[in-house]
């Protein structure tokens, strides 16, 4: 996949601008297809009887597949021009996610620096994954460098400004 049109460079967004991504639910065979790619065969996750007897009464998702998931929804709220994931801090991990459970992402710009003469740009992102219930499962900082205009202007058709959803 290439950059469109409707993906936004560094200069397009600001600091305090909010999104939210659209819903998605989190299967059993999710649950067990991570279990294999990543190896982790922990009970908790994929074993129904040993999971009656914890304090969670079922099986949970693994954070690192809800941090994923997490991520994929994020990839379009908004659409950035994103070059790489620089860092993540400050990550969380709150309440457990279960089978059937619905995330979605709330995305909010925290800070901003340009870099290369405007070709690039650093963006400070606070990101939470929150459930049907309204409930934070885990919220943190990610930072990425972003695609600048660098003296390129707004393109033929784009939006300066971005079309937010705010929550």
């Amino acid at each position: 996949m290439s950059f469109t049109k409707a993906h936004l460079y560094f200069d397009d967004v600001e600091i305090g601008q909010e999104w939210e991504s659209f819903g998605r639910t989190v299967t059993e065979t999710d649950i067990v297809n991570f279990a294999g790619l990543s190896g982790d065969f922990n009970p908790i996750h994929i074993d129904h009887v040993f999971a009656k007897t914890t304090v969670y009464r079922r099986p949970i998702a693994h954070g690192l597949l809800v941090q994923a998931i997490g991520s994929g929804l994020g990839l379009m709220f908004p659409p950035m021009r994103t070059l790489a994931l620089m860092n993540m801090k400050e990550w969380h991990f709150r309440e457990p996610v279960f089978i059937g459970d619905t995330i979605h992402v709330k995305i909010r710009v925290v800070e901003k620096e340009e870099r290369s003469r405007g070709r690039r740009g650093v963006i400070t992102w606070h990101r939470q994954i929150v459930n049907q219930d309204k409930k934070v499962v885990q919220e943190g900082i990610t930072i990425t460098l972003v695609d600048g205009r660098g003296g390129r202007g707004t393109p033929p058709g784009a939006s300066a400004k971005p079309t937010e959803a705010k929550t």
